[in-house]
């Protein structure tokens, strides 16, 4: 085999190893050309790698972006830098275009650098899943300390004023019945914090996720979201979750249920579920080292005021809520409940528009179909 041979064919397998790389990769040579552009960078600015090679890099990014600064710093110091949360929205690339980038020299072609860029849209969602988990984690050892430390004494507290109810005048017995109201009440929080101290694995089986929004929305519908207009825009070729149908249905009820308050009475309020296939996204499994795809995307969507922006981050924590008598721990249970999954949930929100957006693993009958759903043609790129 010949050296020409054995370079060509190092450089198939260089050039098919960056194109599976699922961040846009480019490299920038000396005069500012974009010398090379992986598929993912083709789709990330919009044009094949031969029209990106006739251009400078500055074309396809926004006047006075830190790129160009951090280009040229790399060349300089030959060395690797990283910048964090750089905006690249424009009207070429689109709006909400905020990356992460990593800039290297190429040390055999002098001049010249390599840019990876990480979007935020999948960073974010990582870091809001180990926020949730480690949320669900400190309400896990704060509801095992209350259930062994508070339920005890309480019991006795209700006993005594049992007792004291039996012999006190009738003046005296509204403040017996007031302490055990309140005790009880106690103990009803405390039990719904227990939830989150059970560790045992999700009994799961493939689920049809829209069997359960549909008996969500009859539950709703008969109560609580009565007078609420409830619409549907489901993909009908979705596969089956992945999942425990009880724990999903919990997971839509509270979901739809915080819709409904936050809609209330105004007359046009609405609430939409969507299903659609987002493939792509790939999470740990909470305990485990196994890695899974999360194409599922499940939507519950209200017109009602948002959520303020300063709750924002903190939506999913215990004992975060906007509700007057509420506990602040239904989201959190829920994202306990997908977590446990290995899903995640997030939430976007502005004004006249809130979508609690749930990612979730197919059916392992259905995980062999995930290529074809992706590619229906069954063309490579």
């Amino acid at each position: 085999m010949t050296d020409k041979t054995q370079a060509d064919q190092a450089g198939g397998v260089a050039m098919a190893v960056l194109n599976a790389i699922q961040n846009p990769v480019i490299m920038v040579d000396e005069q500012g050309l974009v010398a090379f552009a992986n598929w993912e960078a083709e789709a990330f600015f919009g044009a094949s790698a031969s029209h990106l090679a006739r251009y400078r890099i500055s074309t396809f990014i926004p006047f006075g972006s830190p790129l160009l600064a951090l280009i040229d710093q790399v060349r300089e110091r030959r060395a690797p830098v990283n910048e964090y949360r750089v905006d690249l929205s424009s009207p070429r690339l689109g709006q909400d275009k905020l990356v992460d980038l990593y800039v290297a020299p190429v040390i055999s072609a002098p001049g010249s650098v390599v840019v990876v860029f990480q979007e935020r849209s999948m960073a974010d969602k990582i870091d809001r899943q180990l926020t949730h988990r480690a949320a669900a984690r400190s309400v896990t050892g704060l509801a095992s300390m209350l259930a062994h430390e508070i339920k005890n004494p309480l019991s006795g507290i209700r006993g005594a004023a049992q007792l004291l109810e039996q012999s006190a005048v009738d003046e005296d017995r509204a403040l017996t019945r007031l302490i055990c109201d309140e005790t009880d009440r106690i103990v009803s929080l405390v039990d719904r914090m227990e939830v989150f101290s059970d560790e045992r694995p999700v009994d799961r089986v493939p689920v049809n996720i829209h069997s359960v929004l549909d008996h969500v929305k009859a539950v709703a519908k008969a109560g609580f979201a009565r007078q609420i207009r409830i619409t549907e825009n489901y993909d009908p070729s979705l596969p089956a979750v992945y999942a425990n149908r009880d724990q999903l249905v919990q997971v839509f009820l509270n979901l739809v249920k915080n819709a409904a308050e936050a809609v209330g009475e105004r007359q046009d309020g609405e609430i939409l579920l969507t299903t659609a296939y987002r493939p792509g996204i790939r999470l740990s499994v909470a305990g485990t080292r196994e890695k899974i795809s999360l194409p599922l995307e499940f939507c519950v969507q209200d017109n009602g005021p948002g959520v303020p922006s300063d709750l924002l981050p903190h939506l999913f924590d215990p004992f975060i809520t906007t509700k007057t008598n509420g506990s602040g721990l239904g989201l959190a249970l829920v994202a306990k409940i997908i977590g446990d999954h290995g899903g995640i949930i997030e939430c976007d929100s502005q004004n006249n528009k809130t979508t609690f957006r749930v990612l979730m693993p197919a059916s392992k009958d259905a995980s062999s179909d995930d290529a074809a759903i992706a590619n229906p043609t069954g063309t490579s790129r």
